[in-house]
């Protein structure tokens, strides 16, 4: 590969490498899937004391972590005379982009001017002071804006300015220019690729596993603020989203159902390159003899965006018809979801199936959870490309699946596909596959094929590396396509596969790597 002096900047939130998961799996393979490309990570966290869980490879030649909340980045004193004013006139044209689109006020050039401030350290202080809350003020209770019939209070003003403040911290944050960014979701993670691209003409690349600006509407449904407050916020969630996806130089999205979202979200159709998410078949084979005892699997975060409550409602009506029926649960609580874990305990309880149910935590061979049931199930109410679902058609399970992201894609004609939040009708469906052990193995037999024909690894990162190249100006573009491995074990005996992590070890110190 010749080299052309950049290396890439993958910007993550809130996952890889602090968290395990289905994201921080795929960024932990294409790393290590290119051990010649030099990777700097930069991690959006919380705090910035989060530990890194994730063994992270040679290549990784540098390692930032960007805390959102915790002490205020940046200098103590905001702009004066001038420069006060000027900050004044930008936010306001900011804050009328989402707040009142009739506007007509643009949201990526007041972002532009705002980027210059971070920068520079005082952005954080400029939105704090008392004239940036007038503005706010003023603009919130124009008569003809929604919000003004909700008469936002001052305390409203400051709870949204401070988490404007925390949600804006990224933008200061400086990508070498010698890079290409890669934003492994939108939203926040893009703030720093949008003001290199910019500022420095850092080319853009972003993937989007779930849809973020989707999954920020579903969890401000369960957030306690007022309104004023959840309106202001999502109104910055919308703008920064379709901003993103006008602004990046490519946008990959994992499965087609994301494509659309994007292309409705403003994206150029053009720029878009579905690159499905792989697994390396090798590292999940086929799970062999099914248990004795019928058995539903699931894997996964224990999260409410997973809606547990589903399944474990379906689970009961299936006991009720089948007693002999066990749901195993296998993955991790994530701090701060113990009382999501305790809320499924209390409904288990409730529903009288706490016997045969049980939370079996991280397990570190994933591939021993799809073998331990009869079916996989997956109840997500938002998912992009789960892994779970084609590691366990790699395994040779099929699969009970939510109608949600690229599930229906991925899934094909091998598994069984429901409404998401209907536990009735994923309890109708894993009855009839419980019931017909033929099809059921044949659906299973028909899985892994899948997987095998569209879904290896390989393929995956493969394309990202021609991806990678294009941005940094060689000559190589993108050609999706779909191809059959006729004898798939010669792809998998390449020593390629033994060197790319399917998941994530303790943490070892990293070293330089190789650039391209």
């Amino acid at each position: 590969m010749r080299r052309t002096g950049r290396h890439v900047t993958m910007l993550t939130e809130g996952t890889y490498p602090h968290v395990h998961g289905g994201v921080s799996t795929w960024c932990d393979q294409l790393v290590k899937g290119m051990p010649e490309v030099d990777f700097h990570l930069v991690s959006l966290t919380g705090n910035g004391r989060e530990p890194i869980t994730w063994e992270l490879p040679p290549n990784v030649c540098r390692h930032t972590t960007v805390p959102t909340w915790g002490p205020r980045p940046g200098r103590p004193r905001p702009p004066y005379g001038r420069a006060r004013r000027r900050f004044t006139e930008t936010y306001e044209r900011f804050l009328l982009s989402f707040l009142d689109p009739g506007s007509h006020a643009d949201f990526g050039e007041s972002l532009n001017e705002l980027a210059g401030l971070a920068r520079d350290g005082r952005l954080s202080a400029a939105l704090r002071t008392e004239s940036a809350l007038r503005s706010l003020m003023w603009i919130w209770t124009m008569p003809h804006l929604p919000t003004a019939a909700a008469r936002p209070t001052v305390h409203d003003a400051l709870t949204a300015t401070d988490l404007l403040e925390h949600a804006l911290r990224p933008l200061g944050v400086r990508i070498p220019e010698d890079s290409v960014a890669h934003a492994v979701s939108s939203g926040l993670a893009t703030l720093p690729a949008l003001a290199a691209r910019h500022l420095d003409g850092v080319p853009f690349l972003l993937t989007e596993h779930g849809i973020y600006l989707r999954e920020r509407y579903l969890g401000y449904r369960r957030d306690a603020q007022r309104w004023p407050v959840k309106a202001f916020m999502l109104g910055f969630y919308r703008e920064l989203n379709s901003y993103g996806y006008r602004a990046a130089d490519l946008i990959t999205p994992c499965n087609q159902y994301n494509r659309r979202w994007e292309e409705r979200g403003g994206a150029d159709a053009d720029k878009i390159r579905t690159v499905y998410n792989g697994v390396d078949p090798a590292a999940f084979p086929h799970a062999g003899p099914e248990p004795e005892v019928p058995t539903l699997s699931w894997c996964g975060r224990i999260d409410p965006i997973k809606d547990l409550e589903t399944l474990i409602r379906a689970y009961a009506m299936v006991r009720a018809e089948i007693p002999a029926t066990r749901l195993r649960l296998f993955g991790p609580v994530p701090p701060g979801g113990e009382a999501y874990g305790t809320r499924l305990e209390k409904l288990a309880a409730e529903l009288g199936v706490t016997d045969g149910l049980t939370f079996e935590g991280r397990i570190t061979e994933v591939w021993r959870a799809y073998a331990a049931g009869h079916l996989v199930m997956l109840s997500s109410i938002s998912e992009g490309f789960p892994f779970s679902i084609i590691e366990a058609m790699s395994c040779g399970r099929t699969t009970v699946s939510t109608d949600v992201g690229g599930v229906r894609e991925a899934v094909g004609d091998t598994g069984l596909v429901v409404p998401p939040r209907e536990p009735e009708k994923m309890a109708a469906a894993a009855l009839a596959l419980l019931k017909d052990d033929r099809r059921r193995i044949e659906l299973g037999q028909l899985s892994r094929q899948r997987v095998i024909d569209r879904f290896t690894l390989r393929r995956s990162v493969d394309a990202f590396r021609t991806i990678y190249k294009e941005l940094a100006g060689e000559d190589e573009v993108y050609e999706p396509t779909v191809e059959t491995v006729a004898d798939w074990t010669l792809e998998l005996r390449d020593p390629w596969y033994a060197s790319t992590a399917v998941s994530g070890s303790p943490r070892t110190e990293s070293g330089g790597g190789a650039g391209w």
